[in-house]
Order: structure tokens, then C-alpha cells, then sequence
């Protein structure tokens, strides 16, 4: 019994180191093979532009291809679930705004997968919204819209990048400011939201502000406010919906990346190093900066307090809304 049981202490010794090597040689060899990026959104919106901009780096630094894949439905819900039952290699990644990282789990009654299926590599930047209206809408500021939609009350309609998204909660959180009821109108991500924005089919969207402000600068829709604590350096003119009489309203959004849970810790520190260091680097900042976009390279345990507390925070914005979604 005694030799037997030392026997099999040892295949499991044996196993487990074998296993461990393994690990270790597969972090060291990596990547060896392309590397998948999936945005849970479709394609134009800065969800999508930030990733294409680090992934074009990367195959780069490592010559190895880096492709993005756009899996959108269901308030990113889709994309990231095909995430987090991948193989946990390091090579299916999600590149994901704060839906179906910290916000779904509260929002959704059914989730097929849980944000704790995914790890955390490192937070790409973050960015105030905005709030655009079409060109022809009639209010000029904020406070005009605001009575505005007092005085025509279920009237005005508010776009968003699918239920459960960051601009849909950020309007909810409006509403519920300033005492005002709008019509939820949600879209397929960012792209179809703006051409209904800028064809006057919709009146309002809390945008990114990178998606938004050359549409802006263009004349094609109107930036009443940036949803910010603080004014957007890129638009000095337009003021903070704090400013314009919401004192307790903020909404930021970021853009984080993701790895399946079980990815070995090496292959994860191995991505935060090269990502960080690619967001570091002055020419990569000035093109996010020109899409309004703030780089923020996280390290790894900094990057899961950030989504931690934002997890925490939109929360309680949902339980105060009483919003569900089936």
C-alpha cells in the first residue's frame, strides 16, 4: 500500500511539473501563432479604432499577425462570452468599453458567461461622454434641453449603443438628474447611432467623445456638454454638464483589455508588458489623444482595482435606476 501510494505521489509530482514546464516554455515561445482581438461592437466606433491602433503595433513588435474581429449583439454580451470560453492561451482576446466587463452582470437577469470568466491585461484609455444632439434640434445648451424635454415630456428620443450600454445607462442617469423622460432608441453600436444622430432621426446621444467630436467640428451634429468632471482639452469651448446645472452628473467610459480565465500568469504579464509599453510611446498617445481618448496603461493588479470599483460604481447606478433587461 505504502509503495503504491508513493507512486502515485509521484506521477501526480511528475504530471504537475510536466504541466508547469509546459506553461513556462508556452510563455516563452509566445506568440506563436495569430493573435485574435474580439470587440464586442461593431465596426467605426473608438470601442473599435483603439484596439486596430494597438494590435497594428504589436504585430509589429512582434511579427506575428494580430487580427480584430467584430462579434457585436447583445450589449457586447456575445463577444465577450466567445471570449471567455475560448482557450485560455493568450490568443483570443476581448477589447471591450465597460458593458460586459463591469455593468452586465448587474444589468442582465441571464448572462451566459460571468465577467470573472475573463482576466484583466491592462485598461487601454479612458475618455469623458458627450452629449450630442441632431443638427436640427432646437436647444442650444444643456439647460435648454433639459426644459425642453420637461415641456414635451416621452417626446424626445435618446439614442444608445445597445440596452445595457454605457451611453443607455449614462441617459438613465440623466433622466433620473433632472427629472426628465425621454424615448430609448437603441442601436447596434456607435456607427448607426451617429448616422441617425446626424440625419435627424434621434435627438440625443451620450457619445464617446472620440467618435463624436470631428462630427462636431464638422457641423454634421452639436456637442451641448461633456459629461466629464472636468473640460475636454480638445474641446475648450464646451462646457461639463456639471457646469451646465447636473451637479452629481459624471460618466466616463474606458476600454479595457481581456484575457479567458486560466490564462497562464506569464503569457498575461507578458501582454500587459508590450501593451503598456505601446501606449507609453508618443506617437501611439497622439493618436489617441486626436480620437479624445486618454491612454491609461495599467499594470495587472492596478487594472482589476480600476474595473473593480467601476463594477462597483455602475451598480449602484443600476439598482438605483431599477433597470433590468431580460
Amino acid at each position: 500500500m505504502i509503495s503504491r501510494t508513493i507512486v502515485l505521489f509521484a506521477a501526480a509530482f511528475l504530471a504537475a511539473f510536466h504541466t508547469a514546464d509546459c506553461r513556462a516554455d508556452d510563455a516563452a515561445s509566445y506568440p506563436s501563432q495569430t493573435i485574435k482581438i474580439v470587440v464586442p461592437f461593431p465596426a467605426g466606433g473608438t470601442a473599435d479604432t483603439l484596439p486596430r491602433i494597438v494590435a497594428e503595433r504589436l504585430r509589429q513588435k512582434w511579427n506575428q499577425a494580430v487580427v480584430i474581429e467584430n462579434k457585436s449583439g447583445a450589449g457586447g454580451n456575445i463577444g465577450a462570452e466567445a471570449v471567455a470560453s475560448s482557450p485560455a492561451d493568450g490568443y483570443t482576446l476581448l477589447a471591450s468599453p465597460p458593458g460586459p466587463i463591469a455593468i452586465n452582470e448587474s444589468l442582465y437577469k441571464k448572462l451566459a458567461f460571468r465577467p470573472a470568466d475573463l482576466m484583466p491585461i491592462t485598461v487601454l484609455g479612458t475618455a469623458p461622454v458627450v452629449l450630442d444632439v441632431r443638427p436640427g434640434f432646437p436647444a442650444k445648451t444643456v439647460q435648454e434641453l433639459i426644459a425642453y424635454a420637461k415641456a414635451n415630456p416621452g417626446k424626445v428620443s435618446f439614442a444608445s449603443q445597445g440596452n445595457g450600454s454605457t451611453s443607455h445607462l449614462t441617459a438613465i442617469l440623466f433622466e433620473k438628474l433632472t427629472g426628465t423622460g425621454m424615448v430609448h432608441v437603441p442601436y447596434r453600436g456607435t456607427a448607426p447611432a451617429l448616422q441617425d444622430i446626424m440625419g435627424n432621426t434621434v435627438d440625443i446621444f451620450f457619445d464617446n467623445i472620440g467618435s463624436s467630436m470631428s462630427l462636431h467640428l464638422g457641423g454634421k451634429l452639436r456637442i451641448l456638454g461633456v459629461c466629464g468632471p472636468d473640460r475636454a482639452p480638445s474641446l475648450p469651448d464646451v462646457p461639463t454638464v456639471r457646469q451646465s446645472g447636473v451637479p452629481d452628473f459624471t460618466s466616463v467610459t474606458w476600454f479595457a483589455l481581456m484575457a479567458p480565465k486560466g490564462t497562464p500568469d506569464a503569457i498575461v504579464a507578458k501582454l500587459n508588458s508590450a501593451v503598456t509599453e505601446i501606449l507609453r510611446e508618443p506617437d501611439i498617445q497622439a493618436q489617441f489623444v486626436k480620437l479624445g481618448i486618454q491612454p491609461a496603461p495599467m499594470d495587472i493588479g492596478a487594472t482589476a482595482k480600476f474595473i473593480d470599483e467601476e463594477r462597483t460604481r455602475w451598480g449602484e447606478i443600476i439598482k438605483a435606476a431599477d433597470v433590468t433587461i431580460d
